[in-house]
């Protein structure tokens, strides 16, 4: 399916020329004030991972490969492969741990994920954009630090660090965002 290079986003599934598959990794546009807009795409090759830059006119026509999404809930992971199983067929699919990348710290029992899957294949994963973690460690509140200006190290119950603010407490519970790490606010559970 032939699609405009500036409708193209993270996760998609792209066919090239050399007839390879190709998951996007970031795609931005650029608009400057003389020249033609355009869209750069950084996209890692499915077959061995290779990892390739591609420059488009932003109404050039890019072709989108056929991918199905399903919602999949996480199971369990075995060694460099990740178990999932479509809530609605009960068929599981093992996922590679390189498909999934550095977010698999955010990974929870039970936590539905889009799978795209091409021919049978997981190829791309999307996470929930907010998880809620527990803070495990942090430092203490130093007097006369202001919430709204600073940040401190935290570590998270997963093992992953992020910044909170200077009054989160070990213990109190947070919504974390799985595409970059960030604190977003305290758990209202």
């Amino acid at each position: 399916m032939k699609v405009i290079a500036s409708s193209i986003r993270k996760g998609n599934i792209l066919e090239r020329e050399d007839g390879q598959l190709y998951v996007v990794l970031t795609a931005e546009s650029f608009h400057p004030g003389k020249g033609t807009p355009t869209t750069q795409i950084d996209m890692r090759r499915l077959s061995d991972g290779v990892k390739t830059t591609d420059r488009y006119k932003t109404t050039e026509q890019v072709e989108r490969a056929f991918v199905e999404d399903h919602d999949y809930s996480y199971l369990f992971q075995d060694g460099e492969h990740y178990t999932f199983m479509n809530g609605e067929t009960y068929d599981q699919v093992n996922v590679s741990a390189d498909v999934i990348g550095e977010q698999a710290v955010y990974l929870q029992e039970g936590m539905v994920c889009i799978l795209s899957l091409f021919n049978g294949i997981p190829v791309a994963i999307q996470f929930p954009p907010r998880v809620t973690l527990e803070i495990v460690e942090t430092e203490p509140a130093m007097k006369g630090q202001t919430a709204s200006s600073s940040y401190k190290p935290a570590k998270l119950s997963n093992g992953a660090r992020t910044m909170v603010p200077p009054h989160i407490q070990p213990g109190t519970r947070v919504v974390i965002q799985t595409e970059d790490g960030s604190y977003v606010e305290r758990a209202k559970d």
